[in-house]
């Protein structure tokens, strides 16, 4: 696995994402674009699973090269644990600033579909991971 391509690609994230946010909070773009927050939860799950791929991976942890294999079960739970308590924390967060400055009523199923979100991005990045940066064949060593 190429470790510095990973965080070049992650570090490229997130510029795109803080790109992309600052323009929405400029233009307000979230308040005239209701869906705005689907790609960019989705996003964030993607990012922080690249994330916490490259950190879990820095004592050079073998991962198989068959999908199927006990060590990669536990490798995908814990990104996708690692995703899911940081969306939660941030659900957290948005709820409290909801309720403390702009007094918006708690949503149930944004919430939910936020942190639903989260997951799938972090899905989606392992299985990026996975095909396309761990089992390429210049990336095998």
């Amino acid at each position: 696995m190429n470790r510095k391509k990973l965080f070049i690609r992650f570090a490229l994230l997130i510029f795109f994402i803080f790109i992309i946010n600052s323009l929405a909070l400029w233009l307000h773009w979230y308040s005239l674009l209701l869906w705005l927050d689907i790609p960019m939860h989705f996003l964030g799950g993607f990012w922080l699973s690249l994330v916490f791929i490259w950190l879990f991976t820095l004592k050079e942890r073998e991962i198989s090269e068959t999908l199927l294999d006990k060590r990669n079960f536990k490798f995908i739970a814990q990104v996708l644990f690692g995703v899911l308590i940081v969306g939660i924390m941030w659900e957290i967060f948005e709820i409290l600033v909801n309720k403390s400055i702009t007094k918006n009523l708690f949503d149930v199923l944004d919430t939910f579909s936020d942190i639903v979100l989260d997951l799938l991005g972090g899905l989606s990045a392992l299985f990026y991971f996975l095909k396309r940066i761990m089992y390429k064949k210049e990336n095998l060593v």
